[in-house]
């Protein structure tokens, strides 16, 4: 039962009935970082009623300046438990499996069958292609986003679209990681690509809206420049 005092803010932008849509929604988040520290406390707060939680990683130092999940003290500890423990601390109606593990081809599948909609918080690109070759098959959609430095961008992949091959190239002649690893990323630009990847993913789950489905969205906070860029 949806407690509507808690919700009564969405309300006029969500209808009961789509907040009742997204109670009964199964959201996996792959990666802990910046963005998917971001994505959980939006979906949870939003109301999404079960998440699944992935990353196999934990937090140092370096973490502290853009990842909302991390705080001084809890350096060293699983973020996959922090995020756990950080939406039980929000709204403790909400469902949540957490995996402490690095995503590969023998787990990825059994972490995501039966979802509603998976989100990509990664941060390379190869683990990217493995990511929308499991959804693929396993029929579910993905909605993608990346940083680097003031710089962020935002998909939405459908099984039977293309997806990162046309923003990419081949997988076999693609690097591994993106240009973060020069530029460096900032908080307040993984916040907005991680609310950019939130409002999509609501925006598929209640099937409304003007989806990023073959779009690119890309924003250049440096130059205040926001450009949807069509991939097919």
């Amino acid at each position: 039962m949806i407690k509507q005092d808690r919700y009564e803010r969405n309300f006029n932008t969500i209808s009961l009935e789509e907040q009742d849509v997204l109670a009964r929604s199964h959201v996996v988040i792959i990666g802990l970082g910046g963005l998917g520290g971001g994505v959980c406390e939006m979906l949870a707060r939003t109301g999404v009623g079960t998440l699944t939680l992935v990353d196999g990683d934990v937090f140092d130092i370096s973490n502290l300046n853009r990842q909302i999940l991390s705080r001084e003290v809890n350096i060293g500890m699983s973020k996959a438990q922090a995020a756990k423990e950080r939406v039980a601390a929000v709204n403790s109606s909400i469902e949540v499996n957490i995996r402490h593990a690095y995503v590969d081809e023998t787990n990825l599948y059994g972490m995501i069958e039966g979802a509603d909609l998976v989100v990509d918080c990664l941060d390379t690109i190869d683990t990217r292609f493995l990511l929308q070759k499991t959804t693929q098959k396993a029929a579910i959609p993905l909605v993608s986003g990346a940083i680097a430095g003031v710089c962020g961008q935002v998909t939405v992949i459908f099984p039977e679209d293309p997806g990162y091959e046309l923003i990419y190239g081949k997988k076999s002649v693609c690097l591994s990681r993106g240009i973060e690893g020069l530029t460096g990323n900032i908080a307040y630009c993984a916040l907005l690509v991680a609310s950019l990847q939130a409002s999509e993913c609501v925006k598929v789950l209640l099937k409304r809206g003007d989806i990023l489905r073959n779009k690119l969205l890309i924003a250049d906070l440096e130059s205040n420049r926001f450009e949807v860029v069509e991939l097919v």
